[in-house]
């Protein structure tokens, strides 16, 4: 075989891989927005009271049970048990959800604010997924910039547990949307160009980046758009 039909052979390999990646990365996000529904729906009826009362502790067991999933996830990457620890971190992370929500809906446009910061996670994600599958650009730096980003983003947003700034938290919020877009170019540009070939750690990964987006447009709507009885 000619070396010229060799690399062809080997791109188109690549190709098939990467689509085959990205194809069950999108059917496991839709599914695991099932849970995420689900736990969020029950999340709305529980009383977190213990939460407003005990902030630091509540992050630091949260992170705790977050970071749990995340390791055990990994472990069992090649594994249906990989696939049923993923969807039981969304149910946790859709209960999680219930302290924002609570709060959203006791706005008079509540209900209209969550429609809009799910409709507009949803346009965001879909834009720049579609920009990150054609583009010839490399995208590989975008990971180490983001990664600092982030660590910055969650060491601000530990110390703001102690300060309680309201605007330093809608500044943090506002970050959080750029990096979180950012991370969506970066994990689904990375499936499409082999970076990432196991589709239930992409899977973890994009749906990290929409639920941080979601979360943090909603807070943004709830403090520019609220509106208080």
């Amino acid at each position: 075989m000619q070396p010229e039909l060799r690399v062809a052979n080997a791109g188109a390999e690549l190709a098939l891989g990467a689509n085959k990646v990205l194809r069950n990365t999108y059917l496991l996000l839709g599914l695991s927005m099932v849970p995420t529904v689900i736990g969020a729906a029950i999340g709305m009826s529980l009383n977190f009271a213990f939460m407003a009362a005990s902030p630091i502790l509540s992050a630091v067991v949260m992170l705790a049970v977050m970071f749990g999933l995340f390791w055990a996830i990994s472990a069992n990457r090649d594994s249906a048990l990989g696939v049923a620890l993923l969807l039981a971190l969304t149910f946790f992370m859709g209960l999680m959800l219930g302290p924002i929500l609570q709060v959203a809906l006791q706005l008079r446009n509540g209900a209209q604010l969550v429609g809009i910061a799910a409709g507009g996670t949803g346009a965001i994600f879909l834009t720049l997924a579609a920009i990150a599958t054609t583009t010839k650009r490399d995208l590989s730096g975008l990971g180490k910039f983001l990664t600092i980003g982030l660590v910055l983003l969650i060491v601000a947003s530990l110390a703001n547990l102690f300060f309680q700034v309201p605007a330093l938290q809608l500044a943090l919020s506002g970050v959080a949307v750029l990096i979180f877009s950012g991370f969506i170019l970066f994990d689904v540009n990375r499936i499409v160009t082999g970076g990432e070939t196991n589709y239930i750690m992409a899977t973890l990964a994009i749906y990290l980046d929409i639920y941080n987006l979601f979360v943090n447009l909603l807070q943004l709507l709830m403090a520019f758009a609220g509106e208080r009885d």
